[in-house]
């Protein structure tokens, strides 16, 4: 399947469930029990992306101020998630070290590449703006699961699902909208949207929570990718 398709799937399957009222809400997102954590290859949007993104969310928080955000220090597309996060996982209980040495396995012959933000899609519990990226993103992942299998590092790559898109989430339902309607509305003029082009030359190894909270404060390693010519 297409990416666009995929993408376009996704939408359709939410936007039913959004015109009947039937949005998914996170339980755990405000809880200070949830410890779910994991680490993760992460890239991250160029400020202009950003700025664009910032306010969309702007004009649909007017509307729903009480849904999760993304902070716009927060957004970032995920490029692998190498332990998908869950509760109890401590980074302690990892080399750090030892991964980032896999990483940088990973990343030979890798230069940058762009990511095309063009349009919002959305799943039932959130909202995602759509990244479009080319075959360096897939050799770069191809890379750190065959690396990766060959070790016996802990990792979890693929167990919930194999990643093929370079979306990038920017809203969570907290609990019950209280404009439904006017807010689903304003979400379909973002959904052919151009939020802009970011040519990634830098991924980071973060350790992470779920939401991928305070992104900055938790890089392991950033790794630059050489300019692709």
């Amino acid at each position: 399947m297409q990416l666009k398709e995929h993408y376009t799937n996704l939408w359709n399957n939410a936007l039913s469930k959004f015109e009947a009222n039937a949005f998914e809400f996170d339980t755990l997102i405000d809880s200070v029990k949830d410890h779910r954590f994991g680490v993760t290859l992460v890239a991250k949007p160029s400020g202009n992306v950003k700025k664009n993104i910032h306010q969309m969310l702007l004009d649909l928080r007017a509307i729903e101020p009480g849904q999760y955000y993304y902070p716009t220090p927060d957004i970032h597309v995920t490029v692998l998630s190498i332990i998908s996060c869950y509760n109890g996982f401590k980074l302690a209980s990892i080399h750090a070290r030892d991964y980032i040495a896999i990483i940088k396995k990973s990343l030979h012959g890798i230069t940058s590449f762009p990511v095309f933000f063009e349009g919002i899609t959305a799943s039932p519990s959130c909202i995602m703006v759509q990244g479009f990226a080319g075959n360096e993103i897939e050799n770069l992942r191809n890379n750190l699961r065959s690396n990766f299998k060959n070790t016996d590092l802990e990792s979890s790559i693929d167990k919930r699902y194999q990643i093929h898109t370079a979306h990038a989430t920017v809203i969570r339902f907290r609990h019950a909208l209280q404009q439904p309607q006017k807010f689903v509305e304003r979400l379909k003029y973002y959904r052919n949207f151009h939020f802009g082009v970011t040519e990634v030359q830098e991924v980071s190894f973060v350790f992470n929570d779920w939401y991928q909270r305070h992104l900055d404060e938790h890089v392991l390693a950033t790794f630059s990718l050489p300019l692709y010519l």
